[in-house]
């Protein structure tokens, strides 16, 4: 390929064909019984040599009408190629970046064909100036390296938690009042139907409360963060659609709260709360773990009744037990199960029953088909 051709138009080469001729645009234009506006035009791009043109100058110039054809062609291959290749990159980029089929699914920004338009979209979703650098989550983050560890998917699904609590209204946060609030959120643990109330109680104490359906393969089940005038959020997943796992990663980020953990970096990320190794857990999480078990079925309960009934943890004690606790049974199975090491425990028998429908209700939720306050 004419190497030239890639760069010129080939107006610029009539141009020069012309200057070493001494010959003027309307001479031109004279000579081959065409409109000076197409010769202008040629020369300035804005019009294209056809056939009956490129026999034309090729006579007029004595260079062939393929000379002028080729170089049409090739000057216009190289502009859609060009403009082809630059909107390919620039997706390919964005498509690294960020999970951009899946928040278009899920109608965070919009489809769009026009690069420009899809690339303002991103960076007003993770309110950046320019691609090229990484979200800032929280401005009052302390460390630099705060999202090296997390997934694409993850920081979408935190800065759209963080959206929707940034649109909701609740009192100033009050940790004592969080505190006092454990027994009235103890007291829900009997029926999945409880759930509901979750929303109002953490509200009234000043902390922002969420529900958003996590991206497949996202592995979060929940968050704690805290918005720039230091008020914090919980944010759910409900990844896994189970009574014991709702209520464990609930008093596992209110302890995060508690405790101000996530300050520092802005947020604390649970993930893949059923594959924690010991050896990997950080000392926020161990604390937020213990405290999670303890508010599911206190430890001191649990552990004697595991001295009382080890090896024989029949099913009619297990419902025993959780009745006199007042807890739902799926719950109680749910820290056998962590307390055995065995998750096939009790599994099948349908104990561990689903929540998602309550607990959205009331809660502000993104996902499932819905965005609402239900």
């Amino acid at each position: 390929m004419n190497k030239a051709a890639e760069i010129f138009s080939p107006g610029e080469f009539l141009a020069a064909e012309l200057e070493a001729r001494e010959w003027s645009q309307i001479e031109f234009s004279e000579i081959i019984g065409r409109p000076t506006t197409l010769v202008s035009g040629i020369i300035t791009g804005k019009k294209q040599i056809t056939p009956d043109t490129a026999i034309q100058l090729g006579d007029a110039l004595g260079t062939g009408p393929e000379v002028w054809m080729n170089l049409e062609s090739q000057y216009q291959l190289f502009k859609v190629r060009d403009k082809a290749v630059n909107t390919i990159s620039r997706k390919a980029k964005l498509y690294e970046k960020f999970p951009v089929r899946e928040m278009i699914k899920r109608g965070w920004v919009e489809a769009a064909d026009n690069i420009d338009i899809l690339e303002q979209q991103f960076k007003k979703f993770f309110n950046i100036s320019d691609l090229e650098g990484s979200p800032a989550f929280s401005h009052s983050a302390k460390k630099t390296n705060a999202h090296d560890a997390i997934t694409p998917k993850q920081l979408a699904w935190l800065y759209r938690a963080k959206m929707l609590a940034s649109s909701q209204v609740t009192k100033k946060y009050d940790a004592t009042a969080l505190s006092n609030s454990i027994p009235k959120l103890s007291a829900l643990l009997a029926a999945p139907e409880e759930t509901r109330h979750v929303s109002k109680i953490l509200t009234e104490c000043g902390v922002k409360y969420v529900i958003v359906e996590p991206f497949p393969g996202s592995k979060i089940d929940g968050a704690c963060f805290w918005l720039d005038n230091g008020q914090p959020v919980i944010a759910l997943s409900l990844r896994l659609d189970r009574i014991d796992i709702f209520w464990f990663v609930l008093r596992h980020e209110i302890e995060h709260v508690l405790q101000g953990h996530g300050k520092e970096v802005g947020y604390i990320l649970d993930s893949d709360s059923e594959e924690q190794s010991l050896d990997a857990i950080a000392e926020e999480e161990n604390i937020a773990n213990l405290a999670g078990d303890d508010f599911c079925v206190p430890k001191k309960e649990l552990e004697n009744f595991y001295a009382r009934v080890f090896p024989l943890f029949s099913e009619h004690k297990v419902k025993l037990f959780a009745q006199r606790l007042g807890i739902h049974i799926g719950i109680v199975v749910g820290q056998l199960q962590k307390r055995l090491g065995r998750h096939d425990y009790l599994r099948g028998k349908g104990y561990q029953v689903k929540i998602r429908n309550h607990a959205t209700i009331g809660a502000l939720t993104d996902g499932w088909g819905f965005v609402e306050n239900n």
